[in-house]
């Protein structure tokens, strides 16, 4: 029992828990929040920019990109001027990254997140000039413009410094307008698709089976992420009510019993449907303590003897006294937790006890580590 506790510790040690496993009880949801109609959502956009006013936080010469931007956009202007004649300090070449949402129409203003792309050292203060933003394919489906917030700030002087969060990275809250609207294949058809978020055989079957009791025989589950939905005729010219008849439905989802564990930051989270076999665990700590200490030996006066220092080593070993608790068969993840304080487990050593349990065979749950 000993030697299976300094295992469990051993690999205890290297990990740290902060937030324990808390069981959550499963109640009904709606299935607006485990699945959305196929089709519907948000498109990336992206485009070049350049943002001026900076307060000599700028790009410095070395970026040869932000001074021919610079020159291409003043010749768009009339301005003649060489590249080697600019010092943009007060220029940053930027990436300009946006959400198209689905729905939107032309004029609606939509959110833009400003990325340096230079040796910029702030952007703060910093307005950014039209911008048009592209989509996968090429065709430009708005235009950003407006000044920059950047949510940090850097400074500093006499050799000092001080910062917060990213000063390089902003952004232009409703500085996009939207010129051209994404056509959404829901519209003109006689059904539509629901794409489950956790795709689940059980989860696909019970939303079937309420959607048939509220309209009829109208779904087809193709698989356990696609469900297929035959819009009945008197519902194809009202599709946003039908729609939303069937989001507001209430089903109770079903996951598979899963342990999730992120060794890098110690976090652990346990399912609510997780369950063990029946199980003895232990826990304690051996701590060993090795030192030295110094002995000196002086000669008497007068005498040819010499100093000489010695070195004693000292080994000292204590271990802890082991708590041993015993898991019921089944168990649940409140037994789980239950157990696993009363054996003095701190949220370290959860970590290692759960690795040891699933490799016992006791554990019935996916053990996920990230």
């Amino acid at each position: 029992m000993r030697r299976l506790t300094a295992i469990l510790l051993a690999v205890a040690l290297a990990v740290s828990m902060i937030i324990p496993a808390v069981a959550a009880a499963q109640v009904s949801t709606r299935i607006k929040d485990v699945a959305k109609v196929q089709g519907v959502r948000d498109n990336q956009l992206v485009g070049y920019g350049l943002v001026v006013g900076l307060a000599g936080t700028g790009d410095s010469d070395k970026v040869t990109y932000t001074n021919q931007s610079l020159v291409n956009m003043l010749k768009s202007f009339g301005v003649m001027i060489s590249a080697s004649n600019l010092k943009p300090k007060n220029v940053a070449a930027v990436m300009v990254t946006a959400n198209l949402p689905p729905f939107a129409k032309p004029g609606d203003a939509i959110d833009i997140t400003v990325s340096s792309m230079g040796d910029a050292k702030n952007l703060q203060g910093g307005t950014l000039l039209q911008t048009p933003l592209r989509a996968a394919n090429g065709q430009i489906y708005a235009v950003g413009q407006g000044a920059v917030s950047t949510g940090g700030y850097v400074a500093g002087g006499s050799g000092a410094s001080q910062r917060k969060n990213f000063p390089t990275v902003g952004s232009v809250p409703n500085g996009a307008f939207v010129e051209k609207e994404v056509p959404m294949p829901i519209t003109d058809q006689e059904k539509i698709t629901l794409s489950l978020s956790q795709p689940d055989f059980t989860t696909a079957s019970r939303i079937s089976e309420a959607i048939d009791q509220r309209f009829g025989q109208i779904t087809d589950a193709r698989d356990p992420g696609t469900i297929d939905i035959v819009i009945p005729r008197y519902y194809r010219q009202n599709l946003v009510g039908f729609i939303a008849a069937i989001e507001e439905l209430a089903i109770m989802p079903d996951n598979a019993a899963k342990v999730v564990i992120n060794e890098r930051t110690g976090t652990v989270v346990v399912g609510s449907n997780v369950t063990i076999d029946q199980v003895a665990v232990a826990q304690g700590g051996l701590t060993v303590k090795i030192g030295q200490t110094i002995d000196v030996s002086q000669p008497p006066p007068f005498s040819e003897g010499s100093t000489v220092i010695t070195a004693n080593p000292t080994v000292n070993a204590k271990e802890q006294q082991a708590g041993l608790v015993e898991l019921p068969e089944s168990a649940s993840v409140g037994d789980v937790v239950t157990a696993l304080n009363a054996v003095g487990a701190t949220p370290r050593d959860i970590i290692a006890i759960l690795q040891a349990i699933k490799a016992a065979g006791a554990l019935h749950a996916d053990l996920q580590i990230m």
